[in-house]
């Protein structure tokens, strides 16, 4: 691989690969650790590149085990809160209003944060960084129905605790 190869394919995924990172860690000095690392074994691993069908997802893949890697070696534990980059206040809504959508928010990171591992991780590559069927089964080395079952187990299990908090204050 060309050093032009790897800036115009895997250099422009740097900042998703960081995302993904944080989101596992929820430290943003570790993420960029992992992200840095990922890509240095991208690099170093150059020779695969050829074979690939989807580059993209073997770097996400391999930020992924990085970043696994460190939580099972230090026993790392995840920050409460996710990253809050998509949240932009409204100046339309009252200070309650905007209290209260905040307090739903928090609810429903704790409770995505407190899922198995694998449906958390679906859920962040699906509805947070918005990848597809495929390229989240490429990216964890899933079939797509696998994928697609975790997923709505996933949200399902998010919707009944969120009710569960709501109507009976569990």
């Amino acid at each position: 691989m060309s050093l032009d190869l790897f800036l115009n394919q895997v250099v422009p995924v740097r900042q998703k690969l960081f995302r993904f990172a944080y989101r596992l860690l929820g430290n943003e000095e570790d993420a960029q650790d992992i992200t840095q690392d990922a890509l240095m074994k991208v690099w170093s691993q150059q020779e695969k590149m050829p074979e690939l069908q989807n580059m993209e997802a073997w770097c996400m893949r391999i930020t992924r085990n990085l970043a696994l890697d460190k939580i099972k070696s230090r026993k790392y534990r995840l920050a409460d809160e996710l990253d809050r980059a998509g949240e932009v206040p409204s100046a339309q809504h009252s200070p309650h209003t905007m209290a209260e959508k905040n307090d739903v928010m928090v609810k429903v990171r704790r409770i995505i944060h407190e899922l198995p591992e694998k449906y958390r991780t679906i859920i962040q590559l699906r509805d947070m960084d918005g990848y597809s069927y495929q390229e989240i089964a490429d990216i964890l080395e899933l079939d797509m129905n696998d994928v697609k079952v975790n997923l709505h187990r996933a949200r399902k299990a998010v919707r009944e605790k969120l009710q569960n908090i709501q109507v009976y204050g569990l």
